[in-house]
């Protein structure tokens, strides 16, 4: 089958236009302050509707300006370039999840400080609220087109606009190309939404040391965005950056998974980074989640 002929455009009213990327984004917010709130109810010595409330603005701040920048970095340096105005573009896609994260540690390092807390307080609160969000963002993907799949025979393999895909090696018919591909957006969307999101919150039920909910977040998204990027094929100005499989993805995965490694099994590291940010009012170091 063709890949589904969506409209990126929800709804219009006169010249102001809500695409679905953007309301994706907006969706998963919703529901990372829903998800916070719940989290709350459960240490309401600690946490409060409003500090769940400023948490999300400052997280939002972070995805925005850290996941734009990174993409610009990682993957679109040269549009960037030629065109500084894509930059504000957001709409339009393009949003790396790896500068994203970046923004967000920054952010909650910042929150840290504010409010007195301990860096790692902040991040295994909010770890859990973060992979609905995610999921968001690759439907979001999947209705602009983006992310195209490598070229399969299975049954799941659905033909990508010719104008998404950009593989001047392979024919079209039409609009569409003359190979299948996988979906590897909502493969993604699967992986790193509800299957992160299970793993997380579940893991997170039960008190746990400062750090491990952390830890678990990011050893389970490296995992799954390794595993998930065999399906995805690689922009084309990039390709493989190495050995002739690697990707970008997989690349910036590695270093999550091996800090996610860190968190988990070494109990000094975690410590260590329990008293960030230093001069904190209130310290995390028995903090349990």
């Amino acid at each position: 089958m063709n890949y589904p002929d969506l409209d990126p455009v929800a709804f219009q009213i006169g010249p102001l236009a809500l695409r679905w990327y953007g309301l994706m984004y907006l969706v998963g917010f919703a529901l990372a302050a829903f998800l916070g709130m719940r989290r709350a109810r459960r240490q309401p010595e600690t946490w409060t509707s409003d500090d769940v409330l400023d948490l999300v603005f400052w997280g939002v701040g972070g995805v925005v300006v850290g996941g734009r920048l990174g993409y610009v970095a990682f993957y679109g340096l040269e549009r960037f370039l030629a065109d500084p105005l894509s930059l504000v573009r957001v709409w339009e896609g393009g949003m790396s999840f790896h500068g994203g994260l970046l923004g967000v540690l920054a952010a909650m390092a910042l929150y840290a400080r504010k409010t007195g807390r301990a860096w790692l307080q902040v991040t295994d609160f909010a770890a859990p609220l973060v992979p609905l969000g995610l999921g968001m963002g690759r439907l979001g993907n999947f209705i602009n087109a983006e992310l195209p799949g490598r070229v399969t025979e299975l049954a799941v393999g659905v033909r990508f606009p010719c104008a998404s895909v950009l593989d001047l090696s392979v024919l079209c018919f039409g609009d569409h190309e003359s190979v299948a591909r996988h979906v590897s957006s909502l493969y993604q969307a699967f992986a790193e939404g509800l299957a992160l999101f299970a793993l997380v919150w579940i893991f997170a039920a039960k008190p746990r040391a400062t750090g491990t909910v952390s830890g678990v977040f990011l050893l389970g998204y490296g995992l799954m965005r390794v595993v998930t990027e065999w399906f995805r094929q690689p922009d084309p100005d990039k390709g493989f950056i190495a050995f002739g499989w690697l990707t970008i993805g997989q690349a910036l995965s590695v270093p999550m998974v091996l800090f996610g490694v860190a968190l988990l099994v070494a109990p000094a590291f975690r410590d260590r980074l329990a008293k960030f940010p230093a001069g904190s009012a209130r310290s995390a170091r028995d903090e349990q989640h």
